[in-house]
């Protein structure tokens, strides 16, 4: 109930007392009353609302539309979304038109989940040294040298729930293990594959293990590719590496050199000594042959000799004097003519003259 002014002008009846406040205050007068500046808020309010009571309904009606409205979101082909109900996962939003129970109540992450994102290692190497401080490019090989291997790392979200909750830092996790597989790998391999024939390789096996690492974290990760930028000596020892370099590539020219005689000159001996073995093989079949065939024949011959002596002994002694005569000037004489011939006549002489003479 409104306080009433029952006293005197001096005295107002109100438990504020008289309008006077403090030494320093304004002095005489009344304060305005608290529930007449109530009253007419709430005419005000009235009269501003279409309807009175109704328009105060039809307000709230109209907020709740609106924050119910405010539960729809579209995930783009390219995204992926995931509702948060009080700040715990619920659902993994495929791309499309969705709704959720508005804020605060639910709230939606929506990520692009098909980008590619790249992390690179190992390029800040130069920054780093000039800071004084650690080189992430530079590692340690099989054969104790140092390399500088830089490199990228090219990655996807792929399960954006697992991307946001089991990571505090992904990008930073994804890095870290691409960094220790890579050192792991640099690690088991010597220096000059590395920076010359084995990048390919060394690519390959750091993107199976990087995927496999993170796969094990339930990152929500898709790595898609490893690029080694560059792997090189330090700049350092680049200069003596590179001497190092050309005398191994001398050596090997030298050893190639050597081999590609030894692959003329070992096959022509190998097959010299093969007609060598095949001409010996013949002469010994050959003479193997001709033995047995001696044999053979003297073996006829003596059966023949034990049949028919007196026949084997003349036949063997026309053909020894067949052979030997063969080759011979020869005169013959018979035997009466002869009787009268003077011991000493140069008929070799005579026949030759003969010869000439024709």
């Amino acid at each position: 109930m409104p306080w009433q002014n029952n006293g005197d002008g001096d005295r107002p009846n109100n438990p504020w007392g008289n309008g006077q406040r403090g030494g320093g205050g304004r002095g005489g007068g009344n304060e305005p009353n608290i529930d007449e500046v109530i009253r007419k808020g709430q005419e005000k309010l009235k009269n501003a609302l279409p309807g009175g009571k109704g328009g105060v309904l039809m307000l709230i009606l109209v907020a709740i539309t609106f924050w119910l409205l405010s539960g729809f979101y579209r995930v783009e082909p390219n995204e992926q979304g995931v509702v948060l109900r009080f700040g715990e996962r619920t659902i993994l939003s495929d791309p499309g038109l969705h709704w959720h129970l508005p804020y605060p109540v639910e709230t939606v992450e929506v990520r692009g989940v098909t980008d590619e994102k790249t992390i690179s290692i190992g390029t800040n190497g130069s920054a780093s040294r000039r800071a004084g401080g650690l080189d992430e490019s530079l590692m340690l090989t099989q054969d104790e040298n140092i390399v500088d291997v830089r490199f990228n790392v090219v990655w996807q979200i792929k399960d954006l729930g697992n991307y946001l909750f089991k990571l505090r830092d992904p990008e930073g996790t994804i890095k870290s293990v691409s960094e220790s597989v890579m050192r792991e790998i640099v690690g088991k391999n010597r220096i000059v594959p590395i920076i010359t024939t084995a990048r390919e390789q060394i690519q390959q096996q750091a993107l199976e293990q990087i995927i496999t690492t993170l796969d094990s974290y339930e990152s929500g990760v898709r790595v898609l590719r490893v690029q080694i930028i560059e792997s090189e000596a330090p700049e350092a020892v680049k200069d003596a590496f590179l001497d190092v370099q050309r005398a191994e590539a001398d050596q090997q020219r030298s050893r190639n050199e050597a081999a590609r005689y030894a692959n003329e000159v070992i096959p022509r001996a190998q097959g010299e000594a093969e007609r060598m073995l095949q001409q010996a093989e013949a002469y010994r079949a050959q003479t193997v042959a001709r033995a047995e065939g001696e044999a053979a024949r003297f073996t006829s011959v003596y059966n023949e000799y034990v049949a028919a002596k007196d026949v084997t002994r003349k036949r063997i002694y026309l053909e020894t004097m067949e052979q030997i005569l063969s080759g011979m000037d020869k005169i013959i004489l018979d035997g009466e003519a002869g009787s009268g011939v003077v011991p000493y006549l140069p008929l070799t002489e005579l026949n030759k003259t003969k010869k000439e003479g024709e």
